[in-house]
């Protein structure tokens, strides 16, 4: 029956034509997987369990059966007086504005019937006072930002909710938002409908699932978890030593061969300090994701970087101490590029002692996917040993010190910013000097020579390609920037290299690696 409607269109699921309407306008001719499965099973009512990877249309599968029932029931009942019939929880600010901006264009055709309100941790909460006063249909919304309304007395979801999600249902429990969901349920009504969103079905989230869903059905469409190559690129490449690897990044980000924004995956945390201060060096501006960090901390971190901040992130899967044990992300859980229909491209670094675990990657993808996924990136080495010694000269500044006194640094910027502690150094301003006036922390002393890379050391094979030393912009990508807005024009792969230099430097897809 899913075949058939993943075939057929919308149009056989018993949709309202208003919403149908927009999905025609959206250009959603056909049901990805997730929805063909997950809209007919919430139409009935059901309890969902659903698995379905960041991209793969998830929004619209749980987005659509909610305005179907919302409109039904005030259309059914239209005295019924206005109120909060629905509520999204997901984990940060960025992805509830995204789902708000899905769910607004799904009600193109009936807004004045529907209204979606967002309420995350960017506003006051007087602010979003007057919104919720107006009793908005369905409210988007991080768990922390909506127990604080309900608490508040503005926000009643006892009378009157008939639906509650959970997207990215992983990361809500990742994110340590675990207890401020157990403390919101209370202030639900016995019956409603659920739906529970997660890219990984995994142990960790069946003591949530028993809270919040009855009776589910589980929905996990026949896909792969990540996209084929004609969508993904999966390259690798080999190298010999560690120095080998600090110097290739170096060549990719300061010759900027990579266009576009990237992510940058590191084993641990100590491993991701020592990244950022190394391209720190070559003044090149990342920020790490330190999971030592409160998820508040780390998620304005990544909202900064999609505000275009700064270009390249480095994270790990290292857990911090206060958090539960989690499962090691599998590489398909981590790759975040390709999302959609948007074409991505990761690289992979394997040192001599990590091709063992390189070769298991490629036959789990292979036998995912039924053909190899890893393919070899072409790049002669070669023909940067001109940057090795300044490659060795960042290097030798970002000493073992110099990564603790970053992570102290963090944490002592942690401390100064801490809402829960500005009662205590108003009642202890000692303590707030001591820690304002401690020991200054100079992580790496920047070799301002490092910055510039004169035309001499750049490979004669990549000077028509490579932009060292790029005019500052007046506005990079600031607040008001659209998102994505560092996409070159064209198309193909972010990563140029020297076959691509030899082939008249083909312009690249943007994507991460």
């Amino acid at each position: 029956m899913a075949a058939e409607m993943e075939e057929k269109g919308f149009e056989h699921m018993g949709l309202d034509g208003r919403l149908l309407r927009a999905v025609a306008e959206l250009g959603w001719a056909v049901p990805t997987a997730i929805q063909a499965r997950a809209i007919p099973l919430a139409l009935e009512g059901r309890d969902v369990l659903a698995r379905a990877r960041t991209g793969s249309g998830k929004t619209g599968a749980y987005g659509l059966p909610m305005l179907h029932k919302v409109l039904g029931i005030k259309e059914a009942s239209p005295a019924v007086p206005q109120a909060v019939r629905a509520l999204v929880l997901v984990p940060t600010a960025e992805l509830a504005r995204q789902v708000g901006h899905t769910l607004r264009r799904l009600a193109a055709f009936c807004a004045r019937q529907l209204r979606v309100a967002e309420l995350c941790g960017h506003s006051d909460l007087a602010e979003q006072r007057p919104v919720l006063m107006e009793r908005p249909d369905i409210v988007v919304g991080t768990p922390g930002r909506v127990l604080a309304h309900v608490a508040g007395h503005s926000l009643a979801l006892r009378p009157s909710l008939e639906l509650l999600v959970l997207d990215e249902a992983d990361l809500l429990l990742s994110f340590g938002c675990g207890s401020d969901i157990r403390a919101l349920l209370c202030h639900l009504p016995k019956i409603y409908q659920a739906m529970l969103v997660s890219a990984t079905l995994n142990p960790e989230l069946e003591a949530l699932q028993e809270l919040v869903l009855h009776n589910p059905v589980q929905v996990v469409p026949p896909e792969p978890r990540l996209p084929g190559p004609a969508q993904l690129q999966q390259l690798q490449l080999r190298c010999g030593t560690e120095e080998d690897k600090f110097l290739l990044l170096a060549a990719l980000l300061k010759l900027r061969l990579l266009r576009g924004r990237a992510l940058l995956f590191v084993g641990s945390l100590a491993r991701a300090l020592r990244l950022q201060l190394f391209l720190e060096q070559f003044g090149i501006a990342a920020c790490a994701l330190n999971p030592q960090l409160p998820a508040r901390s780390r998620c304005h971190v990544i909202a900064q970087f999609n505000r275009g901040l700064y270009d390249f992130i480095v994270a790990t899967d290292e857990e911090g101490p206060a958090e539960p044990p989690r499962q090691r992300p599998r590489r398909g859980d981590t790759a975040r590029t390709a999302r959609g229909d948007s074409p991505g491209t990761a690289l992979t670094l394997a040192l001599p002692e990590e091709l063992e675990r390189l070769r298991r990657i490629e036959d789990a993808l292979a036998a995912e996917n039924g053909q190899s996924m890893l393919q070899p990136y072409e790049f002669r080495m070669e023909e940067i040993e001109t940057l090795r010694y300044r490659c060795r000269d960042a290097m030798r500044a970002v000493t073992k010190q110099a990564v603790r006194e970053a992570r102290l640094r963090e944490l002592r910027q942690e401390l100064l910013n801490c809402e829960k502690l500005k009662v205590y150094f108003e009642d202890n301003p000692r303590d707030l000097q001591a820690l304002r006036h401690d020991r200054p922390l100079h992580p790496a002393s920047v070799q301002p020579h490092l910055r510039h890379v004169p035309d001499y050391l750049v490979p004669p094979s990549l000077r028509g390609v490579a932009d060292p030393n790029p005019k500052k912009r007046k506005n990079p990508r600031g607040a008001g920037a659209k998102r994505g807005s560092s996409k070159p024009r064209g198309s193909g792969n972010p990563l140029r290299s020297f076959s691509f230099a030899r082939r008249g430097h083909q312009r690249g897809k943007a994507g991460t690696a």
